[in-house]
Protein backbone atom coordinates (compact mmCIF):
# COMPACT_ATOMS: atom_id res chain seq x y z
CA UNK A 1 0.00 0.00 0.00
CA UNK A 2 1.23 2.78 -1.03
CA UNK A 3 0.13 6.74 -0.30
CA UNK A 4 -0.98 9.16 -3.53
CA UNK A 5 0.63 12.30 -3.52
CA UNK A 6 -1.72 15.07 -3.93
CA UNK A 7 -1.76 16.78 -7.51
CA UNK A 8 -0.14 20.37 -7.95
CA UNK A 9 -3.62 21.29 -9.90
CA UNK A 10 -6.02 23.95 -9.78
CA UNK A 11 -7.34 25.25 -6.03
CA UNK A 12 -10.72 23.10 -5.44
CA UNK A 13 -13.37 26.04 -4.03
CA UNK A 14 -16.66 25.41 -3.20
CA UNK A 15 -19.46 28.02 -2.43
CA UNK A 16 -20.21 27.93 1.41
CA UNK A 17 -23.82 28.55 2.63
CA UNK A 18 -24.14 31.80 5.05
CA UNK A 19 -25.56 29.67 7.72
CA UNK A 20 -25.16 26.23 9.64
CA UNK A 21 -27.94 23.50 8.37
CA UNK A 22 -30.17 22.31 11.29
CA UNK A 23 -29.35 18.80 11.80
CA UNK A 24 -32.55 18.41 14.54
CA UNK A 25 -35.13 19.99 12.15
CA UNK A 26 -35.13 22.14 8.93
CA UNK A 27 -34.30 25.09 9.04
CA UNK A 28 -37.04 28.19 7.65
CA UNK A 29 -33.29 29.93 5.80
CA UNK A 30 -34.11 30.38 2.12
CA UNK A 31 -30.43 32.21 2.14
CA UNK A 32 -28.04 31.33 -0.62
CA UNK A 33 -23.95 30.98 -0.94
CA UNK A 34 -22.11 34.25 0.73
CA UNK A 35 -18.32 33.03 0.64
CA UNK A 36 -16.00 30.45 -0.81
CA UNK A 37 -14.06 27.73 0.35
CA UNK A 38 -10.98 26.43 -0.79
CA UNK A 39 -10.79 22.67 0.19
CA UNK A 40 -6.47 23.11 -0.25
CA UNK A 41 -6.51 25.78 2.31
CA UNK A 42 -8.94 24.64 4.74
CA UNK A 43 -7.61 20.82 4.86
CA UNK A 44 -3.96 20.98 3.41
CA UNK A 45 -1.15 22.64 5.67
CA UNK A 46 1.57 21.89 3.60
CA UNK A 47 1.39 20.21 -0.01
CA UNK A 48 4.55 18.98 -0.32
CA UNK A 49 4.30 16.98 2.71
CA UNK A 50 0.39 15.67 2.77
CA UNK A 51 -0.57 12.29 1.11
CA UNK A 52 -3.84 10.64 0.64
CA UNK A 53 -4.34 7.06 1.92
CA UNK A 54 -7.46 4.71 1.74
CA UNK A 55 -7.91 3.18 5.29
CA UNK A 56 -9.07 -0.56 5.13
CA UNK A 57 -10.25 -2.42 7.78
CA UNK A 58 -12.41 -2.01 10.72
CA UNK A 59 -9.86 -1.43 13.77
CA UNK A 60 -10.68 2.32 14.02
CA UNK A 61 -14.00 2.45 13.32
CA UNK A 62 -14.58 4.32 16.58
CA UNK A 63 -12.40 6.99 15.63
CA UNK A 64 -14.32 7.17 13.02
CA UNK A 65 -12.08 5.91 10.10
CA UNK A 66 -14.08 3.59 8.73
CA UNK A 67 -13.32 0.88 5.40
CA UNK A 68 -12.13 2.30 2.40
CA UNK A 69 -12.37 6.03 3.97
CA UNK A 70 -9.33 8.71 2.64
CA UNK A 71 -7.17 9.42 4.74
CA UNK A 72 -4.98 13.31 4.40
CA UNK A 73 -1.89 12.35 6.05
CA UNK A 74 0.75 14.86 6.92
CA UNK A 75 4.54 13.82 7.67
CA UNK A 76 5.53 17.06 8.46
CA UNK A 77 3.86 17.29 11.73
CA UNK A 78 5.27 16.29 14.76
CA UNK A 79 3.60 12.62 16.21
CA UNK A 80 2.47 13.06 19.75
CA UNK A 81 0.86 10.69 22.32
CA UNK A 82 -3.36 11.15 21.49
CA UNK A 83 -2.74 11.85 17.52
CA UNK A 84 -3.84 9.50 15.06
CA UNK A 85 -0.85 8.07 13.14
CA UNK A 86 -0.33 6.11 10.03
CA UNK A 87 2.84 3.76 11.28
CA UNK A 88 5.30 1.15 9.93
CA UNK A 89 5.39 -2.11 12.24
CA UNK A 90 7.91 -4.50 10.78
CA UNK A 91 7.37 -3.05 6.88
CA UNK A 92 3.85 -3.48 7.12
CA UNK A 93 1.69 -0.07 7.79
CA UNK A 94 -1.35 0.71 9.66
CA UNK A 95 -3.02 3.77 11.01
CA UNK A 96 -3.54 3.91 15.34
CA UNK A 97 -4.02 6.15 17.89
CA UNK A 98 -0.40 7.09 19.25
CA UNK A 99 -0.11 6.60 23.24
CA UNK A 100 3.57 6.01 25.64
CA UNK A 101 3.20 4.02 27.94
CA UNK A 102 6.02 4.74 30.37
CA UNK A 103 8.86 4.97 27.09
CA UNK A 104 7.00 2.59 25.42
CA UNK A 105 5.18 3.55 22.05
CA UNK A 106 1.44 1.61 21.60
CA UNK A 107 -0.71 2.09 18.59
CA UNK A 108 -3.90 1.77 20.06
CA UNK A 109 -6.42 0.48 18.33
CA UNK A 110 -10.32 2.25 18.43
CA UNK A 111 -12.80 -0.65 17.83
CA UNK A 112 -14.06 -3.69 19.82
CA UNK A 113 -12.04 -6.92 19.14
CA UNK A 114 -8.95 -5.48 17.81
CA UNK A 115 -5.62 -5.40 19.65
CA UNK A 116 -3.35 -2.21 20.67
CA UNK A 117 0.33 -2.77 18.87
CA UNK A 118 2.75 -2.71 21.11
CA UNK A 119 6.24 -3.16 19.15
CA UNK A 120 9.03 -5.45 20.64
CA UNK A 121 12.51 -4.78 21.50
CA UNK A 122 13.55 -5.60 17.63
CA UNK A 123 10.76 -4.52 16.03
CA UNK A 124 11.49 -1.83 13.59
CA UNK A 125 8.25 1.08 14.32
CA UNK A 126 8.28 4.56 13.02
CA UNK A 127 5.61 6.92 12.86
CA UNK A 128 5.20 7.66 8.83
CA UNK A 129 3.08 10.65 9.26
CA UNK A 130 0.28 12.09 11.36
CA UNK A 131 -3.75 12.04 10.18
CA UNK A 132 -5.29 15.35 9.83
CA UNK A 133 -8.27 14.34 8.30
CA UNK A 134 -10.70 11.88 7.29
CA UNK A 135 -12.50 11.99 4.13
CA UNK A 136 -15.95 9.46 4.59
CA UNK A 137 -18.70 9.36 2.67
CA UNK A 138 -22.08 8.75 4.49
Amino acid sequence: MDPRALAFGESVVLAVAPEAVAAGFPSPSQGYATDELDLNERLIRDRVSTFVWRAAGHSMTDAGIHDQDLLLVDRGINPVPGRIVVAVVDGEYTVKRLDLVGEHLVLRAEAAGYRDIIPGELSETSIWGVVTWVLHQP
